[in-house]
This record gives C-alpha cells, structure tokens and sequence, in this order.
C-alpha cells in the first residue's frame, strides 16, 4: 500500500495510476488523515430488461395526453378540454 498527500497524488497520478492497475492500493491523505483510496476498477455487468415480466401495463395506460404535462410542457392553451 501506498500513501500520498494531495499535492503529491496531483503532481504523480499518472504513476499513481499505473501502480494501481499493477494491482496497489493507493491511499491519498490530507494533513495525515486518508480520504481517498485509489484501487482498480471493476466494470458492472450491464443486464438488459431486468424488469422484465415485473411491469404490467395496457394500451389505456397511454391512451390521453396527461392535461398537467401538457400544460407545464405547452401552456394552459393546450390542455384537452
């Protein structure tokens, strides 16, 4: 593990950096306390339509223009009467 000051992380966060995808783990502290740790990125899973099947909804739901969003989007002249 490495520890480095602000000033110090600003100056070298390209090594910093590089030391990091190497695997270290990089603390950076401000006046001797750490604030900040710098470790590896770990990407998410991105999972499509993962409320699939748990949304139900019929052709009525979008049916009408809702009157409050058209007069917020348009004004009072265009709400359905």
């Amino acid at each position: 593990m490495t520890e480095v000051n602000i000033h110090e992380a600003k100056t070298h966060l390209s090594r910093l950096l590089e030391q990091v995808a190497n695997g270290e783990h990089v603390v950076i502290s401000k006046a001797g306390r750490p604030i900040a740790d710098l470790v590896p990125h770990r990407a998410s899973p991105v999972a499509f339509g993962g409320l699939s099947g748990e949304l139900a909804y019929d052709d009525n739901t979008f049916g009408e223009p809702d009157d409050d969003i058209q007069q917020m989007f348009y004004g009072a002249d265009h709400a359905s009467a």
